[in-house]
């Protein structure tokens, strides 16, 4: 992303601007093809970013009203769907409870 960033002028609103001056990348289907190659990602979807994201986010202690805010959501539930707990939590939380009993 930085790399990406310092391509892009100062005064830019986007990461990712479009060909249209002022306007954001509309079509990121080959860019994101290019960016999958690079990275030898080859079937890692977009969408399997948010997850991560939200997985991330959640395993790190962030309520999911607030991850909910970060990924646009309007509905707890719909953020639920994302926020999938990475084992290293679980795991410490039952390690707490196994040294308290």
């Amino acid at each position: 992303m930085r790399t990406i960033r310092l391509r892009v002028p100062e005064d830019c609103a986007w990461v990712f601007p479009g060909e249209a001056e002022g306007k954001p990348l509309q079509d990121i289907k080959r860019f994101w093809e290019d960016v999958r190659a690079k990275a030898e990602l080859p079937a890692v979807r977009i969408h399997d970013l948010r997850h991560t994201f939200a997985s991330l986010l959640v395993s790190g202690g962030m309520t999911l009203p607030m991850i909910g805010k970060l990924l646009g959501h309007t509905q707890v539930q719909t953020t639920q769907r994302y926020a999938h707990l990475l084992d290293g939590p679980l795991r410490s939380g039952l390690e707490h409870v196994d040294n308290i009993l």
